[in-house]
Formats: structure tokens, C-alpha cells, sequence
């Protein structure tokens, strides 16, 4: 292990845990990744390993069978596993963020009906937000929620579900009728259980099939279409209908850390292979690491890659704190996604005409990189949020 992408202060627990997440994605992730990518083949047995490390409870309270562990030591177990196949890190991803949901606002018979089952990896989360129509404007949500009796019927048609077709329980984002003014506070966050896989999963709910990706692959991403789908009203996140569109903002920005995560995670391995291939390969009788050209390559990745790091630590620790991280987090998602596919590209022009093979990991790394500039927020959204937040912070008085 080279010296970019350490972190000071850590315990011993973490330390220990972090270690083992790094012996298993060296010996169980990296040697089946580009076979499984190419497959597009779900990786259930890297799946049940992560489960029995108790990877899935690694946030989840210990009263509820969880670790009990930071979101600093999730980002960078995290970190870890995207350096290793970044659709593995997907798989726990949107898992994480439902538990921190129901952990963050769910009511207590909800904590203690899910959390320990999701900390054990027998229920797996999927969040769902996004429409076909909507993009990063959530108001425009079109899915709703009509009252019926002692609980409500959904229609509409959900997009971009991590583990869609694999999770069997899915937190969703529709629309209800409170009566309020603002369009925000007449949504609600209602937590639905289905059976794994395709087709009619209940009654009222198909998962059509997977979509097909240029990268992130392994990982199972659908659509969601809901039809006359009942849910009780012991459903609605929290008990109170409304506040959903708070929910899923509070959820996102713990995944805004985790796409920063895998950003430096998938940026560090481009510059593992990058900077050994360049020890390797010889032209004009020297190794291309010689050329000075390459070394200024190297070190601009170097920099981006600890930079990237280092920026994720610091808005994890500010959430892990109880303090507001809107900003941390934007900037956070923003920078390492923008670096990572930066240092993917330089690594793939270091490799010359051998990356664009599929033999090569860096062709990999080439399709899965522009996921991250989109996920959780493009990097417009972000600007967005940061300049939105400074203006608060160094706004003129009134």
C-alpha cells in the first residue's frame, strides 16, 4: 500500500476493519471483476462475503444488530471496495442509505422491524427518487400516493433503481395531498417491500427488467412501475406523511459522500495501474516513467487523487459531527467525481492504444468514471448547492 489516500485518527477499529475490507477486495473483488463486468453477471458470491463481514449492518446501530460505525468508516470501506469494482460499492451504497433513513427518521417499531434484518443483509435497501421526466428536479415527481381507506394506492413509474431487481425493500418518493403550499412538504417517503426479481414482483408493482449501461455493470438498475400498488399507512417513513422530500435530501447527502467515495476509490486504482504499467513499459529504450512527460502526468494524478481523498474525509467527519455538511458534501461529490474521471483518462492515455483493449482494467475504469459526474446530483447541481451555501455563509446583511 503506497502513502496517497491514508487517513490520520483512525482507531484501531477502524484501522482493523478497513484492513480486512482491503484483504477481501485484493483476493475476492479484483481477480473476478473484469470477467463478471464483461458478464454483466450479478456478483452474488462477493455479496455473500461483504454480508458475512457485516458489511451491511456497518453503520446500523449495535441495539439493532448493527457495527455501530461512523459514516468516515463506511466512506472509506467505501473508498476501498469501488477500488476494487466500483458496482460492488453500488450494491451497499443505496442499502446504507435507506438504514440511515429509517434509522434517521423512521419510527421506532420501524427501526426495530428493519434494521436488524438489514443489518444481517436479509433485507437489501434500494432507494427510489428519480422519474423518466424529471432529472434533478424533484418537483417534478409524478407518482402518486392517493389516500384509500387505512392506506394508500401509488401509480406512476420510478427510474434508476440501484439493485431494482435484487432489494426487497425500496424507499420511494411520491406525491400525496397534504394541503400545503409548497410542493415539497406534499411529498412523502413511503418504504415498500418486494420480492427480489422481475416481472410482477406484488400486485400493482413490475420491475420491468434491467437496463442496459455503457459501465456499471454486475449491479442491477431498473425502472419501476406502479399500477393500483396498495401500501399501508404503518408504511409512510416516520408515521407522518409530508416530509418525504426531506427524507430523501437527508439520505442524498449521506450518498453525496458515498459517490465521492467510490470517485476516489475507482481514481486511486487508475493510478495504481497507471503508475505501475509506466514502470514496465519501455520505448526508445527506456521505460516511459523516465520520460518527464509521464512524471508530470503522475504527479497532477497523485495530487487529484489525494485531494479527492481528503475532501471526502473532511464532509464525512463534518456529518459523523452533527453539523450541517450540505456544502462539505457538494463540494466533496463535485471534486472527486471531476478528478476521477481526469486521472482515469490520464491513466488511459498512459497506456497508450493497450487501453483501449477490453483485456486491459483501465477500459473498465474508462466506462465506469462518467457515472459518478451524474449520480446523486450532476456537477451542475452541486455548483449549484456550493454557491447557493457560500452566499449564506458570506452573504452581505440586509
Amino acid at each position: 500500500m503506497g502513502r496517497l489516500a491514508q487517513t490520520d485518527g483512525l482507531t484501531d477499529v477502524q484501522q482493523e476493519i478497513l484492513g480486512t475490507v482491503r484483504e477481501f477486495v485484493d483476493k475476492e473483488i479484483l481477480p473476478v471483476a473484469q470477467r463478471l463486468e464483461r458478464e454483466d453477471a450479478y456478483p452474488a458470491e462477493i455479496v455473500d462475503g461483504m454480508r458475512e463481514m457485516g458489511l451491511f449492518g456497518l453503520t446500523i446501530p449495535e441495539e439493532y444488530g448493527g457495527l455501530g460505525e461512523s459514516l468516515l468508516t463506511y466512506a472509506l470501506a467505501v473508498e476501498e471496495i469501488a477500488r476494487g469494482w466500483m458496482s460492488v460499492s453500488g450494491i451497499v451504497n443505496t442499502h446504507f442509505i435507506v438504514a440511515y433513513m429509517i434509522m434517521k427518521h423512521g419510527t421506532e417499531e420501524q427501526r426495530r422491524h428493519y434494521l436488524p434484518r438489514m443489518a444481517a443483509g436479509e433485507v437489501r435497501g434500494a432507494f427510489s427518487m428519480s422519474e423518466p421526466g424529471c432529472g434533478s428536479d424533484v418537483s417534478a415527481i409524478t407518482t402518486r400516493a392517493a389516500r384509500d381507506g387505512d392506506g394508500y394506492v401509488i401509480d406512476g413509474q420510478k427510474m434508476w433503481l440501484t439493485n431494482g431487481g435484487t432489494a426487497n425493500l425500496v424507499a420511494v418518493l411520491v406525491k400525496t395531498d397534504e394541503g400545503a403550499d409548497s410542493v415539497y412538504r406534499n411529498m412523502t417517503t413511503i418504504l415498500v417491500e418486494k420480492e427480489p426479481g422481475y416481472g410482477e414482483v406484488e400486485p400493482g408493482l413490475t420491475i420491468p427488467g434491467k437496463i442496459s449501461k455503457l459501465g456499471y455493470k454486475g449491479v442491477d438498475t431498473t425502472e419501476m412501475v406502479f399500477d393500483g400498488y396498495r401500501a399501508a399507512a404503518s408504511q409512510v417513513l416516520g408515521g407522518t406523511p409530508g416530509r418525504g422530500f426531506y427524507q430523501m435530501m437527508d439520505g442524498v447527502e449521506v450518498g453525496r459522500v458515498n459517490v465521492a467515495a467510490r470517485g476516489c476509490g475507482v481514481a486511486l486504482r487508475a493510478f495504481e495501474l497507471a503508475v505501475r504499467y509506466a514502470q514496465e513499459r519501455r520505448t526508445f529504450g527506456r521505460r516511459i516513467a523516465e520520460h518527464q512527460a509521464v512524471q508530470f502526468r503522475l504527479a497532477d494524478m497523485a495530487t487529484k487523487v489525494e485531494a479527492a481523498h481528503q475532501m471526502m474525509v473532511m464532509a464525512a467527519r463534518k456529518k459523523d459531527s452533527g453539523q450541517r455538511n450540505d456544502l462539505e458534501a457538494g463540494m466533496a461529490k463535485y471534486l472527486a467525481s471531476e478528478y476521477c474521471k481526469e486521472v482515469v483518462e490520464d491513466a488511459f492515455r498512459i497506456h497508450g492504444g493497450y487501453a483501449y483493449s477490453t483485456e486491459y482494467e483501465i477500459e473498465r475504469l474508462y466506462r465506469e468514471a462518467p457515472m459518478l459526474l451524474i449520480g446523486e446530483g450532476t456537477a451542475d447541481i452541486q455548483r449549484m448547492i456550493i454557491g447557493r451555501r457560500l452566499l449564506e455563509e458570506y452573504g452581505l446583511p440586509s
